[in-house]
């Protein structure tokens, strides 16, 4: 978390566009009586760790190598057998597998096969995530493309929750293809995804992005619903659901120095306009033309209430960027 202490105000820097994934993990979702009762928006996921003796370390930017994993914590048993019960009810079978440390849309790889899975985890040596695809998103027209939306979620000194005003959809650029996992473009939204392989690239938003106000136009023309209605209460909601289940966790306040934090929330959509949590990042990227009303939102909310601005600043008058969502 960024600190407040000794009068230094931090923002959490961008990384060049690197993320951490602070909540990929189910681990979040498996541990929490509350969200595991509830938790219908999330989709099911299994913590795998790499095995054998082949098993490659890889060093990572600061020359730190990542441990070597132990088998016996993760959940490989677990997500063979809801494969294999899958496959003998013969339900959709397709699995995303995504990297701890991946970033920039690297260490993903998607199939429906579980033996391919298993061995490119373990000669990828690096933890992953196995989640169910959404084989069914909704799909932006023209172009049948799929998107994700990314929300921006910030946490104040005494655990407020506040979610930012504006919003983004990734988009794809080219059309869903259900039958080839191997087409990157297809079903990739990252940005460097789509820059490097696409030709396609900003064919149809300029930079693959869209904002909440064209997004909500699109969604009454073409399924005469707005997106205040019918999405938005869905982010706010699982929001809600994981902070606050989480908050005995990471919660400083009672610790002698104050902090706040800003995550990315991943969504997607499917066709039954459904909301589910993708992973929440701990250091996300934001779309540049929001880079500035979302840090001085971020100064507004958390950072003046421990360093009050002095009576002879000039007063902000103008309206929070940030919805507060609960504390």
């Amino acid at each position: 978390m960024a600190k407040t202490q000794e009068g230094q105000p931090q923002v959490q820097p961008d990384a060049g566009g690197e993320e951490q994934a602070a909540f990929r993990y189910p681990g979040l979702i498996k541990t929490i009586p509350e969200l595991m009762e509830s938790c219908t928006w999330f989709p099911e996921s299994y913590v795998i760790y790499p095995m054998g003796l082949h098993t490659t370390l890889i060093p990572v930017k600061n020359g730190i190598k990542a441990q070597r994993n132990n088998a016996r914590t993760d959940d490989r048993e677990a997500f063979l057998a809801s494969y294999h019960k899958r496959e003998e009810n013969g339900e959709s079978n397709v699995w995303i597998a995504k990297s701890s440390a991946g970033a920039k849309g690297t260490g993903i790889f998607i199939s429906s096969d579980a033996n391919e899975l298993m061995d490119y985890i373990d000669n990828q040596g690096q933890v992953h995530v196995i989640q169910k695809y959404l084989e069914r998103p909704l799909l932006l027209e023209p172009g049948h493309r799929k998107f994700d939306i990314r929300s921006w979620v910030l946490l104040d000194h005494q655990y407020n929750i506040y979610l930012y005003k504006e919003g983004v959809l990734r988009t794809s650029s080219d059309p869903y293809n259900s039958t080839d996992f191997q087409d990157k473009t297809s079903h990739l939204t990252n940005h460097c995804i789509q820059k490097e392989y696409s030709k396609n690239y900003g064919k149809y938003e300029e930079g693959n992005e869209m904002f909440f106000e064209d997004f909500n136009q699109y969604l009454m023309n073409t399924h005469n619903v707005n997106l205040e209605n019918s999405i938005l209460p869905q982010i706010k909601q699982i929001i809600r659901s994981c902070l606050m289940c989480i908050e005995p966790a990471i919660a400083t306040k009672l610790l002698p120095y104050h902090s706040f934090q800003l995550f990315g929330f991943d969504f997607m959509v499917d066709e039954d306009l459904k909301v589910w949590l993708i992973e929440v990042n701990g250091a996300p990227a934001c779309a540049q033309k929001l880079y500035a009303e979302l840090c001085q939102g971020i100064v507004d909310v958390a950072i003046s209430s421990v360093f009050p601005l002095s009576d002879s600043s000039p007063k902000r008058s103008q309206q929070s960027v940030f919805i507060k969502l609960g504390s």
